[in-house]
């Protein structure tokens, strides 16, 4: 809740009190996201390898605490950021060095907390759930997990509202101090059950191994690989030499699990040097993830659609939101229809509409993990579209009546069905990698794969800073206005969007290439092994 419901409304509070451009707000917030995305997995790293994950979540949650209290300090103390703006001759003082390296810290500690949590909070519920024997409890997991993200849904709602609106209506300092609160009771909380908690050992990191692969095929990289794999070469296997092959797919990683002189490389049959030779196993598992790379780049490029957070609010500050006399919807808090669509897209899909298809079709319907992909992608380019073709009507209408008065504005009922296609995008493509993740990379990937997603958001923001800098220089360049600025009635945003949808359409090109050299997934695979049976 603390995180979605600062970031949501973070724009304003960096243009409106910190005198920022909206392009340089906007970097900052990208280069946020990417930390907020990229940490929880260094920090599953740690918590695999060193910490564990009480100490993991325990010690994020004090750093995130920390964070919050000085971003909170900002809005209380008056000297931490820049004095207001001078009314008659409109002229706006830029932050000092020291207070904009005080907010930068602020989000840097939230990143860090938020990396710590993130990493361990769901896999470490889970460990609660064990058996006393050490064995999952398969009904009890579903259910867990089904509430686990019930929850987590709730509380991004909870963020959109709430915490948006108390920032709108009773001011910053308000607005920061109630999540800052709630994230030291549910510190507090968390160490207050630490007796109670099943603690699982910390081992050996995957990523490690991984990486051990890579050490172990450059150091072997002058070996003569046989064209024919069943020459008498000697595979290490986990529990030593065995007969077994490696797959043939990236052959040059092979070198890493071949024994070529046992009284050499072994000792007591386990190999005296990981960096020089490792199990088949190992090796399997980076062929694996290294398959999966191409489509992966796919959703990350796709996420440069998804990271555009700034320029809605903006756009939606613009709009008519007036439901009643007395109350008027937060810009920011428009963002909910984005996680309702994703909501009831994926609440519906398996209880609803699978099932119908199912009964009018005759026969079991199934959208496979790809096409549900595509799909998502194709979505995107369709939001960026309607986000192009709505902002044209907005600022044209805006330019033609000439102010700014409620009534001349258009109502924000004309941005619902760019939200609806984000959130729809967003459940058919972000949530369905994980699952495509889960499913084509061994049960020992676990780890990683539940990460893949995450950093392909980290990536994906990146790459919209990237983009976002590029339009900026190349529009204002010849003296002319940039399309991007923090009065939204003078840029052109519109452009903006359409550049983001030709880049979108590139990336459903590219997805359909990588899918097809992807070849069939596991599931079909074994459809095909079972019909060959029959």
């Amino acid at each position: 809740m603390a995180s979605y419901g600062v970031m949501t409304n973070m724009i304003l509070y960096l243009v409106n009190e910190y005198h920022m451009e909206m392009a340089t707000a906007s970097n900052i917030l990208f280069l946020w996201t990417a930390a907020n995305n990229f940490m929880p997995v260094l920090g599953a790293a740690i918590a695999d390898s060193y910490l564990g994950r009480f100490y993991t979540i325990g010690l994020g949650s004090i750093v995130y605490v920390m964070g919050m209290v000085l971003l909170w300090s900002t809005a209380l103390i008056a000297q931490a950021r820049p004095p207001p703006c001078d009314q008659p001759s409109d002229s706006c003082s830029p932050p000092t060095f020291l207070q904009f390296m005080v907010l930068c810290s602020s989000l840097g500690l939230i990143s860090v907390g938020a990396g710590g949590i993130r990493a361990s909070s769901m896999v470490f519920g889970a460990d609660q759930l064990e058996n006393e024997d050490g064995k999952e409890n398969s009904g009890v997991d579903e259910s867990y997990f089904s509430w686990y993200y019930t929850l987590y849904m709730f509380a991004m709602l909870m963020g959109y509202t709430c915490v948006v609106y108390v920032q709108d209506n009773m001011g910053w300092t308000a607005g920061f101090a109630f999540p800052s609160v709630l994230m030291m009771f549910g510190t507090f909380s968390f160490f207050l059950g630490s007796p109670l908690y099943v603690q699982v050992q910390t081992k050996t990191s995957l990523f490690t191994g991984l990486f051990q692969v890579l050490v172990a095929s450059y150091r072997n990289r002058r070996f003569k690989l046989p064209s024919d794999a069943t020459t008498n070469i000697i595979y290490y296997h986990k529990n030593g030499p065995a007969p077994g092959f490696p797959s043939r797919k990236l052959r040059f990683l092979n070198k890493a699990c071949i024994v070529r002189d046992p009284q050499k490389d072994l000792i007591d049959g386990r190999a005296r040097d990981p960096w020089s030779l490792c199990t088949i196993d190992q090796v399997e598992e980076l062929k694996a993830l290294l398959s999966v790379v191409p489509i992966w780049s796919s959703g990350m490029i796709m996420f440069i659609d998804l990271s555009q957070n700034s320029f809605p609010v903006l756009q939606a500050t613009a709009t008519n939101r007036r439901i009643t006399s007395g109350f008027t919807v937060p810009a920011a808090s428009l963002q909910i229809i984005t996680t309702i669509s994703t909501i009831l897209w994926v609440g519906l899909k398996d209880s609803v509409l699978l099932p119908l298809a199912s009964r009018v079709m005759g026969r079991p319907v199934n959208i496979s993990t790809t096409r549900r992909m595509g799909i998502g992608i194709f979505l995107s380019f369709l939001a960026m579209m309607a986000t192009a073709a709505v902002e044209s009507i907005r600022r044209g209408q805006a330019i033609k009546d000439g102010n700014s008065s409620e009534h001349h504005l258009i109502s924000a009922l004309w941005l619902v069905p760019q939200y609806c296609l984000s959130g729809l995008s967003d459940g058919f493509n972000d949530i369905t990698q994980s699952e495509f993740y889960y499913s084509e990379l061994p049960r020992s990937m676990s780890s990683i794969a539940s990460n893949l997603s995450g950093l392909g958001f980290a990536m994906g923001s990146l790459l919209a800073s990237i983009v976002m800098n590029m339009v900026d220089s190349i529009s204002k360049a010849g003296g002319h206005p940039s399309w991007i600025t923090s009065d939204i009635n003078k840029g052109r945003y519109d452009y903006y969007y359409l550049v983001l949808s030709g880049l979108s359409m590139a990336n459903m090109v590219y997805y359909l290439v990588c899918r097809r050299a992807y070849g069939p997934l596991k599931a079909e695979k074994r459809l095909t092994e079972n019909e060959d049976e029959l």
